[in-house]
């Protein structure tokens, strides 16, 4: 049984529009079971299934799963040869579902690292449910802030020297509008499972405002309760945006 959702205070909405999720934990969780680690990134391909299933349930318009970073590519061999192989086992087992339950496909990042023929099934899986107006499920693979920034800048750049913007001009927005989620809503609330608590290169420009939540939970053993418990916590505090209340 989920937690209760708690009364919000003040200016607290009701309920986050966007939820992002740092997925950690999935070598500790094999580990802890003398399992070799793909085993741990199997478990968490299940915890997907749930959570997305979930986040469909209880309202919440855009969910942006950390599937790969950047960073990720310097692990062991197999360990991305796994983890490859599962992304396009669930582009292949999971879009039918996701398609049939209204859920919207986004990736973001260099999916280009991951070779032609995964590109080939995220394409097909986007285009699929690109008219669907149900959960927006956004999945970050061979992503980094830190690129995605540098991109904007450089874009910006070349925009400039080229004459079709005045450097004076460049903003806030002149940047967001060049960043992969230019149409996606920032978050309202970041997780982070396992307990780590660090942000570890996740839409950094995005979180600016973000609360957020620090699950002990390892991702393979989350669930719709400790997503319910995450909300709860976000709905309890009380969002000010630098400014002040009585």
């Amino acid at each position: 049984m989920g937690a209760e959702p708690l009364p919000s205070r003040g200016d607290a909405p009701p309920m986050p529009v966007h939820v992002a999720i740092i997925m950690d934990g999935n070598g500790r969780w094999a580990r802890a079971r003398g399992l070799p680690r793909t085993a741990g990134h199997r478990q968490g391909a299940e915890a997907v299934r749930r959570v997305v299933r979930a986040a469909g349930e209880m309202g919440i318009g855009t969910l942006t799963l950390f599937a790969f970073s950047s960073e990720n590519w310097r692990r062991p061999e197999d360990e991305v040869t796994e983890l490859r192989g599962l992304l396009r086992l669930y582009l292949r087992n999971e879009i039918g579902e996701l398609h049939a339950n209204g859920v919207r496909l986004r990736v973001i990042g260099d999916r280009d690292q991951f070779g032609p023929e995964t590109v080939r099934l995220i394409e097909q899986a986007e285009a699929l449910t690109a008219g669907n107006g149900g959960l927006q499920l956004v999945i970050a693979l061979s992503y980094g802030g830190r690129a995605e920034i540098a991109a904007a800048a450089r874009r910006l750049a070349e925009e400039a020297k080229a004459g079709l913007i005045d450097p004076s001009a460049i903003d806030e927005d002149a940047v967001t509008a060049r960043l992969f989620t230019a149409d996606i809503p920032d978050p309202d609330l970041l997780i982070r499972t396992s307990g780590e608590q660090r942000v570890s290169n996740f839409l950094l420009w995005q979180i600016a405002y973000a609360e957020m939540v620090f699950s002990d939970t390892l991702w393979p053993d989350f669930d719709r309760a400790d997503l319910e418990a995450a909300v709860a916590a976000f709905r309890g505090r009380e969002r000010r945006y630098g400014g002040v209340t009585d």
